[in-house]
């Protein structure tokens, strides 16, 4: 069964955990909707509206986030590895722990994004580097 929410209104959803793996929510307006935990890889996020959105530890390995507005999003802890994530505006994005290995931020707005202990092994990050890029580790 394909799940399809495009352009769909959940602005504050509660789907903390919810298994959404495949499911097409291009275009969706998810303002700070509860997906901590949530289960979105190879998930169709392209051009969705994610900002402040509770992504903690959301599983998102291979998942179109192309053009997706993350800003203010708490991505602590997520899982992207592989993920789409051109043109993304992750602007003040919290990614610290997650796993952005092998991720595709070509171009992506990076700018106040806080990235401890992120993992960045092998991900495209040509032209995302913008001022204030903040990349601690332990």
């Amino acid at each position: 069964m394909i799940i399809d929410l495009s352009g769909a209104h959940l602005e504050g959803a509660h789907l903390e955990g919810a298994y959404l793996s495949g499911a097409y929510l291009s275009g969706a307006h998810l303002r700070g909707a509860y997906l901590r935990g949530a289960h979105l890889s190879s998930a169709y996020l392209r051009g969705a509206h994610l900002r402040g959105a509770h992504l903690s530890s959301a599983h998102l390995h291979s998942a179109d986030l192309h053009s997706a507005d993350l800003r203010h999003a708490d991505l602590s802890g997520a899982h992207l590895r592989g993920a789409d994530l051109r043109h993304a505006d992750l602007s003040y994005a919290d990614l610290s722990y997650a796993d952005l290995s092998y991720a595709d931020l070509h171009s992506a707005d990076l700018y106040g994004a806080y990235l401890f202990c992120a993992d960045l092994r092998d991900a495209d990050l040509y032209g995302a580097l913008q001022p204030h890029f903040l990349i601690t580790a332990m």
